[in-house]
C-alpha cells in the first residue's frame, strides 16, 4: 500500500469501515426532495431539449454522457456539498472528474438480465485500493419491482476473481432499493450490473466517476467543457476539471484552441 491516507472530512467511522469491508457504501436518501424535484427536472429537460445526445446504452437502456455539454448545471450534482466530501476522504485527497452519465430505463416486458462486470483493476497502491470511484444516484424510485443497480462486494484485503460467477458465489448480488434521492458510492473494480427486471416503471440514474488528479483520465465518454476546466475565478474548479481525456482535446483541437498546452 502507499503513503496516501484516507482524509476524514465528513465521514463517520462507520462509513468508513464499510467501504473497507465491502468496497461500496450506501448513503441512503442523502438528497433532500428540493434537490430531486430539481435535478430530476434537469434530467428530463436535457432529454427533450437534446435528444440527439442521448443514445442507446448497455441493456435496455438510453444515456447522455456528455451532460456537462448539454445541462453544464449538473456541477451541482458533481460537487453536491453532502456528498462530494465522503469521496475526497475516500478518495484520500484532491480528486478529479471523470465522466457523468444520465441513464434512463424504460419499462420492459422481457426477463430479468443482468451483465457483470469491472469498470477497471484495483489501484493496489491504495490503502481502499480506490483508481475511480462511482456516485450512483437515484432520480427516481427504486424497489423490487423496478430495475435496479447490483453489486457483488469485496473486502478491501480479498484477492479478486478474474470470474464473475467465482466472485458472485463468494459475495451474493446486493441490490441497491431505495426512494428517489437515494445514493451510493462504490469502487469501480467490482464487479456490478444493472439488474433489468420485467416492470412498467422507469429508472432514471445519473452515475458520475471521480479520480486521482495525478493518474490517467478514466475514458473518453464525456467532454469538459470550456467555462469549467478554465474558470477564471476558480482554482479549484480548473483542478477538478483539468484532467484532460482524449475526446476533449479532439473537441479543442475541432474547435480551434490547442491542446498540447493544455496540463
Amino acid at each position: 500500500m502507499s503513503k496516501v491516507t484516507t482524509r476524514k472530512i465528513r465521514l463517520a467511522q462507520s462509513e468508513l469501515e464499510e467501504f473497507k469491508q465491502n468496497g461500496f457504501l450506501n448513503l441512503g436518501q442523502a438528497l433532500s426532495t428540493k434537490d430531486v424535484a430539481k435535478f430530476l427536472s434537469m434530467f428530463d429537460e436535457d432529454r427533450s431539449n437534446y435528444p440527439y445526445m442521448w443514445h442507446p446504452y448497455g441493456y435496455s437502456q438510453e444515456a447522455n454522457y456528455e451532460a456537462l455539454i448539454s445541462s453544464p448545471r449538473f456541477d451541482e450534482l458533481i460537487r453536491h456539498p453532502a456528498i462530494f466530501p465522503k469521496i475526497e476522504a475516500l478518495m484520500g485527497g484532491p480528486v478529479c472528474f471523470g465522466e457523468i452519465g444520465l441513464r434512463r430505463m424504460g419499462t420492459h416486458k422481457g426477463e430479468v438480465h443482468q451483465a457483470w462486470h469491472r469498470d477497471r483493476g484495483y489501484f493496489e497502491e491504495h490503502p481502499l485500493r480506490l483508481d475511480y470511484l462511482q456516485l450512483i444516484v437515484y432520480l427516481t424510485d427504486v424497489d423490487e419491482t423496478t430495475h435496479c443497480f447490483s453489486i457483488s462486494t469485496e473486502d478491501v484485503t480479498d484477492s479478486p476473481f478474474k470470474s464473475a460467477d467465482d466472485q458472485l458465489r463468494r459475495s451474493a448480488p446486493t441490490h441497491l432499493h431505495g426512494p428517489a434521492g437515494t445514493c451510493a458510492l462504490f469502487n469501480v473494480a467490482l464487479f456490478h450490473t444493472a439488474t433489468t427486471r420485467p416492470t412498467e416503471s422507469e429508472r432514471k440514474t445519473v452515475q458520475i466517476y471521480y479520480g486521482h488528479r495525478d493518474r490517467a483520465p478514466l475514458a473518453n465518454d464525456s467532454g469538459i467543457p470550456t467555462r469549467l476546466r478554465e474558470h477564471p475565478h476558480d482554482e479549484e474548479s480548473r483542478s477538478f476539471y483539468g484532467n484532460i481525456n482524449e475526446r476533449t482535446r479532439l473537441y479543442m483541437r475541432a474547435y480551434g484552441f490547442d491542446p498540447v498546452n493544455v496540463h
